[in-house]
């Protein structure tokens, strides 16, 4: 499968106009085809492998949150990178899920071809799902190169997308804490 991957990156070279045999260019369809799979690593991956059973009881019932949490993706449109910031909040009713493994669960979705308002719902979804807590909320904060590097060429834009669940969507002061938090 690299060697069909490798083959195709050939081929955008030379669509582009240039000669895959130059001195720069020999190993670069392999090297491209080894960068995408990686950056896409989160297609082979499930949230069983990512949590690898690090839920824990707990008595703890007070906001938890991940915060800036390096994120990168691939735009789904243009294949360009969108680069950011995640933070994920929940409110425990009985289980917490070990630290590393919300970022694991980011990571796992934001390498796979994507928009950001979807990754926002995914994380929410799974960590609800994973934990069932009374509520989660998470933001991302990204620039997307396909807004910089084309068309409109804004430099300094940046997409912030918010999801909130259960009591972050239901109770305001939760809502509120969670944001303050975040820009603390």
């Amino acid at each position: 499968m690299d060697a069909d991957l490798s083959r195709m990156f050939e081929e955008i070279i030379r669509g582009v106009g240039e000669d895959p045999s130059r001195d720069g260019l020999v190993d670069t369809p392999g090297r491209a085809s080894r960068a995408f799979r990686f950056l896409t690593r989160g297609y082979g991956q499930t949230l069983e492998d990512v949590v690898n059973n690090a839920i824990f009881e707990s008595d703890n019932e007070e906001m938890i949150l991940v915060k800036d949490i390096e994120m990168y993706s691939l735009c789904e449109h243009h294949l360009l990178p969108f680069i950011g910031k995640c933070h994920v909040a929940y409110i425990p009713t009985g289980k917490v899920i070990g630290l590393s493994k919300i970022a694991r669960i980011v990571d796992m979705y934001a390498r796979r071809l994507q928009i950001q308002e979807n990754l926002t719902k995914q994380i929410a979804d799974t960590l609800m799902d994973a934990i069932n807590p009374a509520g989660v909320g998470v933001i991302i904060e990204a620039q997307h190169l396909c807004m910089m590097m084309r068309g409109v060429e804004k430099q300094n834009s940046m997409l912030t997308t918010s999801m909130m669940l259960g009591s972050f969507r239901d109770h305001d002061r939760t809502r509120s804490e969670f944001l303050q938090l975040v820009r603390a």
